[in-house]
């Protein structure tokens, strides 16, 4: 019997590999199809950038010659930046890397399961595979993004909460380690002190010391390095992107968390969301099985099984009060995603019962059985269109664009944008960051468009590169020297990128302008 379960697990195993081979090959596939290979968002060229100068250069800078802390996760350039030292194609690594971490996000959040339903531990592996089918989940292992590292690091510290195997200092070390990837991984630091809080009280004063010792030893080199750099605390981006859309905070507060969760219909007649979120996808077919969780764990006064869905709950939080943009699919609320889905996948695990005696469980445990490989396979497909549309936009918008700035204009140009990330990798040019994700002195007056005319004018600008819609009072009047007029981003209801000579002379605000800019505020 034990042989043949072996022969069972490894299986299933293989199963999983061969699905994130193919839902690797799709999703590339569909880009190239598309338009051609690239990365679906610009931030991923940011990172690019920054660990291309890091081997080339030996800076830690997006502009060669200015550190900066424009990388939101220092330790995932790090990473990328061995694909430049082995010099092997950026592209190919990013998607060798993102494949893996999404592999190992599945083999966690098995045997977590494995944990939390021992007797149904062959069947865990079933989670694997709906992991690789998961829409999200591979857009965001091919994105060139640390997204998927920062679930991983989520599966793997309740994985350890749940079976002891890292003691409180341990613990302290990952999430320290976690800070490095993403700031937000420092929101875990809750699953440990709350388990510490519901265990043996004579222990929580050594453990909350140990905890408090490991993290402080990996998070204040962190943040001592990031002040280095900034003269601030954190990254440069935490302050730019709250800024951005710091408009998008007047919406209600459960507007914007629906939002964020994806639930279907929360974005509609609220200005700025866009449809996203970890519950369009199989994920919505999977929400009776985390029911069925808590009910169980409710029941058998297991409290300390909760903390993943309080952690996941106060992570979209977290950003529905400081950041509710939902564009990109939910970006942001992903990393919440495996652990819901092992949750679900324990909850279901639990509670199927395919020969049931009784007639409403069997066919229930059956019908729901059929549904969510359906619903899988539907988005998974409609994932891979997403996906190819997504980086067409980026390669004939931002990259394209910065092909012919590098192209076309004097090498000692200086060029304005607010996409900075294939600018800088591809433009080879003095560039003044719009977003503040490596200039912060620009944050404050992100949404001022004659503050920046004025600071543009002072830095000497030559080009001004930019959707004409983001910044209605830059452009009026203006006729650009290059337009891409490629159709994929017209076709998702935006406009194409252009590039304008910049003269300060011509700028004059005017009340249609202002108009314009109001309608455009809170768009990505």
């Amino acid at each position: 019997m034990r042989p043949a379960r072996r022969i069972a697990r490894s299986s299933a195993a293989g199963l999983a590999a061969l699905i994130l081979l193919a839902s690797a090959a799709l999703y590339l596939w569909s880009a190239q199809r598309t338009f051609r290979l690239g990365l679906p968002l610009d931030d991923a060229w940011i990172h690019q950038t920054y660990a291309r100068n890091l081997v080339e250069l030996k800076q830690w800078a997006f502009l060669p010659g200015e550190p900066s802390a424009g990388s939101t996760a220092p330790l995932w350039t790090g990473v990328l930046a061995v694909g430049y030292w082995l010099r092997v194609n950026p592209l190919f690594f990013a998607y060798a890397v993102g494949m893996t971490v999404l592999g190992i996000v599945a083999w966690l959040a098995v045997r977590w399961v494995q944990v939390l339903v021992p007797e149904r531990a062959g069947w865990a592996w079933t989670l694997a595979v709906l992991i690789g089918f998961e829409w999200h989940l591979v857009w965001a292992g091919l994105s060139g993004m640390e997204t998927l590292a920062v679930a991983g690091l989520a599966v793997l510290v309740l994985l350890a909460a749940e079976t002891g195997r890292l003691g409180p200092g341990r613990l302290g070390l990952l999430i320290g380690v976690g800070v490095w990837l993403r700031p937000d991984a420092l929101t875990l630091v809750g699953l440990p002190l709350g388990a510490l809080l519901l265990g043996e009280r004579r222990k929580i004063g050594p453990d909350l010391a140990r905890l408090a010792a490991g993290l402080a030893a990996v998070l204040v080199p962190y943040l001592l390095w990031q002040r280095s750099l900034s003269g601030e605390w954190w990254p440069n981006t935490a302050f730019a992107k709250q800024a951005e859309y710091a408009a998008l905070q007047e919406l209600p507060f459960a507007i914007r968390l629906a939002a964020q969760a994806g639930i279907p219909g929360a974005w509609l007649g609220a200005k700025g969301l866009d449809p996203g979120g970890p519950l369009i996808g199989v994920m919505a077919a999977l929400v009776p099985g985390l029911v069925l969780f808590v009910i169980a764990q409710l029941r058998a006064r297991r409290w300390d099984r909760l903390l993943g869905l309080l952690w996941s709950a106060a992570y979209i939080g977290l950003y529905a009060a400081r950041l509710p943009a939902t564009y990109q699919h939910g970006r942001y609320a992903i990393p919440v995603l495996p652990v819901w889905m092992a949750l679900a996948g324990a909850g279901m695990l639990g509670e199927l019962e395919l020969r049931s005696d009784h007639f409403g469980r069997r066919v229930l445990s059956r019908t729901w059985i059929a549904l969510v490989p359906i619903i899988a396979g539907y988005f998974w497909l409609a994932g891979a269109r997403a996906y190819g549309r997504d980086v067409a936009i980026i390669e004939s918008e931002m990259v394209e664009t910065a092909r012919w700035i590098e192209a076309h204009t004097p090498e000692g140009a200086v060029v304005a944008a607010h996409d900075i990330g294939a600018l800088g990798f591809f433009g080879h040019r003095t560039l003044i960051d719009l977003a503040g994700l490596i200039d912060p002195s620009v944050v404050p007056i992100l949404r001022d468009e004659p503050a920046l005319a004025r600071y543009l004018s002072k830095r000497g600008t030559d080009y001004l590169m930019t959707f004409p819609g983001w910044y209605p009072q830059l452009t009026a009047g203006r006729a650009p020297v290059y337009v891409t007029g490629a159709r994929f981003s017209p076709a998702a209801g935006s406009e194409n990128m252009a590039v304008y000579r910049w003269e300060a002379s011509s700028f004059a605000p005017c009340g249609g302008c202002a108009i314009l800019a109001e309608l455009w505020q809170g768009r990505p």
